[in-house]
């Protein structure tokens, strides 16, 4: 056997085809998650390690088929064509069969080696679908492994299928060609041998610009693209002297085969593959005698009913929190006595009177601003966790179903709402999530308005004030109430840009609802950790950076010390505060932010909000670390001291619900509005999105902190 031979293998398949479980399944924690060069389509790359053998497994954006229709298509064909993978794993869904090998036919006129995973077979089974494989086999011209991803099934079978093809030593049936009539494959063959004719002449580095060869590897297979007007490799093609002599034929051919058949051929080349897929599919299925009625169908009775379905979804929400909330306090007070104890022991051993800037860097800065973040990470893996739940039980697709009714009114329809809920993760997938919208005006209204989805750094700040302000049952009620302010905002933004700048029908509304599954503890755990990871690691760069950056602003300039003389150490910290940098830019905003209910202090934190929201956790708890000093001794007080205490006894509860209100709303993160501008092409929708929801938060805010002081609401 050959010895440390390293495979690159591709898994493409549809979406909803358990591809990226299979991919979890094969790789376990040994990946990591990146972008496509050029553009922001999401990556994952792995390693696996089998027999000696070393796989580096690239897990392909989920698609449909290999046209250059969308993003997704694009990068998953230009990666086959550019990078030849050694082996393709064409992940499909046993139970969609049909749908599935559409994409089958494209891969295999691509002429790539492939190992077919019939993926779900446990479900097959349940559904009494039972698939001749070797007749698969013949017609694919591949291997076929039934897997089970969710259960780590057929997985040692299928790498050693994907050694055999990539060793060559796969003794199964030649890859038959696809045939698509006669008239069309006159007219395929006319093509192909021009291209063929043209293979030897062409100059090394000339027939598609920077990566010419892997376009002319499968003559037959750019004739078809040609055909199907592909304006991806007319493109490509254009920048090379076979166009020239190409282009006549080309144009010859789509006109005859037109008027031949009254479409055009890439309408004929399709209905040819889907006949030949149909075709398959009578020879290989096999119902059993008895059909038992579909599990998901009898759950989707209830989940999806029309009167049922939005309540159990509201539900499902408040369950979520009431976790969060519950159970996350423990950890969460773990965490904070741990970090208190950190600042404690420090201040005890550092020498007296020395390095005093550095002390404070040190518990101010680092350990007042990045541990006020960290100790919110348990809530952080709490929400992850009941969302990766939510998600793998195939439960998210059908909140988007049931959401659609509301969208309808707005506009949009119930696929707008998928970018959304990946929103409450983290607005910048959810943003690069629009992609799946099919017209730029659903695309734009999405865009704009997904920042008020509460994502998981907004958390922090609820996670801050909730427990300082609303006990017991009421905590869990607040957040909710938040969460709920943000979609129904969403909804009425939605719907006044949709009447105004957007204007237009809504397109129509077409979802894939994947079979229910029981999620395995590994995904789940996995899912939960990639995202958990994700904060830990951006509390340990943007937030620890910005920490010292906001400590340096609330630290200096410092005032002479005639000025301090005759104040005490309370006070001397309040005034060196107030003539901080800081806190100068604090003073100068307060009158705009009065109205709300917000004093200096809190305008500082909101201005490093803007880099990421957790600073706003990590700031107030920098400023009252140097504002509250105890007025027996010159150390600060003592770190141990909960901030959400020393914001208790500062603000009212109407103040901190407002606080809450204004994070929600109000001025998307920097990364936020760098994605928004990519995505829309244009930094004015960025302005209008960073400044339009800044406007609108404040005047709500406004709003209820003045009509709560009215009724006297939450003032006490």
């Amino acid at each position: 056997m050959e010895k440390h031979k390293t495979f690159t293998v591709a898994l493409c398949g549809n979406p909803n085809s358990g591809k990226t479980t299979l991919f979890n399944s094969l790789t376990g924690s040994h990946q990591r998650v990146g972008n496509y060069g050029g553009v922001t389509v999401e990556t994952k790359e792995g390693i696996c390690r089998y027999n000696n053998y070393r796989f580096r497994i690239v897990d392909l954006p989920g698609t449909y088929s290999l046209s250059a229709y969308s993003i997704e298509e694009i990068v998953t064909r230009d990666y086959l064509l550019h990078e030849k993978p050694d082996v393709v794993i064409n992940v499909t869904d046993g139970t969609n069969l049909e749908r599935n090998l559409y994409l089958t036919v494209q891969l295999r006129e691509l002429a790539v080696p492939m190992v077919i995973a019939l993926n779900m077979a446990d479900e097959m089974d349940k559904r009494g679908l039972q698939v001749n494989l070797e007749v698969l086999s013949q017609d694919f011209g591949a291997p076929v492994v039934p897997t089970v991803g969710t259960r780590d099934l057929g997985m040692k079978e299928l790498l050693d299928k994907v050694i055999e093809v990539g060793t060559g030593r796969w003794s199964g049936h030649d890859n038959p060609p696809i045939r698509y009539g006669d008239a069309i494959e006159t007219e395929l063959q006319k093509i192909s041998q021009m291209i063929e004719d043209s293979r030897n002449s062409l100059p090394n580095g000339q027939a598609a610009g920077a990566k010419p060869a892997t376009l002319i590897d499968s003559p037959k297979w750019l004739a078809i693209k040609l055909l199907e007007n592909d304006q991806n490799i007319v493109q490509h093609l254009q920048q090379t002297h076979l166009w020239d002599s190409l282009s006549e034929q080309v144009q010859y051919s789509q006109k005859y085969l037109n008027s031949l058949f009254g479409e055009d051929p890439e309408t004929i080349i399709a209905e040819q593959r889907y006949g030949f897929v149909r075709g398959v599919c009578r020879s290989v299925i096999r119902l059993t005698a008895e059909v038992r009625a579909n599990y998901s169908d009898k759950i989707d009775l209830i989940l999806t009913n029309r009167l049922l379905g939005l309540p159990i979804f509201a539900v499902m929400m408040y369950l979520t929190f009431w976790l969060v909330f519950t159970v996350g306090e423990y950890p969460m007070g773990w965490i904070e006595s741990g970090i208190g104890h950190l600042a404690a022991r420090l201040n005890e051993v550092w020498p007296a009177g020395q390095w005093q800037t550095l002390q404070s860097l040190l518990t101010d800065g680092v350990i007042a601003g990045v541990g006020g973040v960290i100790v919110f990470l348990p809530n952080i893996m709490l929400l992850f966790l009941a969302l990766a739940m939510l998600e793998d039980t195939g439960y998210m697709a059908r909140a988007a179903f049931i959401m659609d009714r509301m969208m309808k009114w707005v506009g949009l329809h119930g696929k707008s709402f998928i970018p959304m809920l990946t929103g409450f993760g983290c607005s910048v997938p959810g943003i690069l999530g629009t992609r799946v919208l099919d017209n730029q005006r659903d695309r734009l209204t999405t865009m704009l308005v997904l920042p008020l989805m509460s994502c998981g750094a907004r958390l922090t700040i609820y996670m801050l004030i909730i427990p300082a302000f609303f006990s017991g049952p009421r905590a869990a009620l607040v957040m909710y109430a938040i969460y709920i302010i943000g979609i129904l905002v969403a909804v009425l933004c939605a719907r006044l840009l949709r009447s105004t700048l957007f204007q237009g029908e809504t397109s129509p509304f077409v979802l894939e609802l994947p079979p229910y599954r029981i999620p395995t503890f590994k995904a789940v755990v996995l899912h939960m950790w990639q995202r958990s990871w994700a904060y830990l690691q951006k509390a340990g760069t943007i937030i620890l950076l910005m920490s010292i950056l906001m400590w340096a602003l609330t630290s200096f300039p410092k005032p002479s010390a005639d000025k301090l003389a005759s104040l005490t150490s309370r006070q001397t910290a309040e005034y060196q505060l107030q003539h901080s940098f800081a806190g100068r830019i604090g003073r100068t905003i307060e009158p705009v932010l009065k109205p709300m209910g917000f004093d200096w202090k809190i305008g500082t934190a909101l201005i490093g909000a803007f880099a990421a929201k957790e600073l706003f956790v990590s700031q107030m708890g920098i400023v009252y670390s140097l504002a509250e000093e105890n007025p027996d001794t010159d150390q600060a007080q003592d770190t141990t001291e909960p901030l959400r205490r020393q914001l208790k006894a500062n603000y009212s509860p109407l103040t901190g619900f407002c606080i809450m209100l204004f994070c929600l709303i109000a001025t998307p993160c920097m990364a936020t509005v760098a994605v928004t501008r990519r995505e829309s092409g244009k930094w004015s929708w960025a302005m209008f999105q960073f400044w339009g929801l800044t406007l609108i938060a404040w005047i709500l805010t406004t709003l209820v902190f003045q009509l709560g002081s009215l009724l006297r609401l939450g003032t006490s």
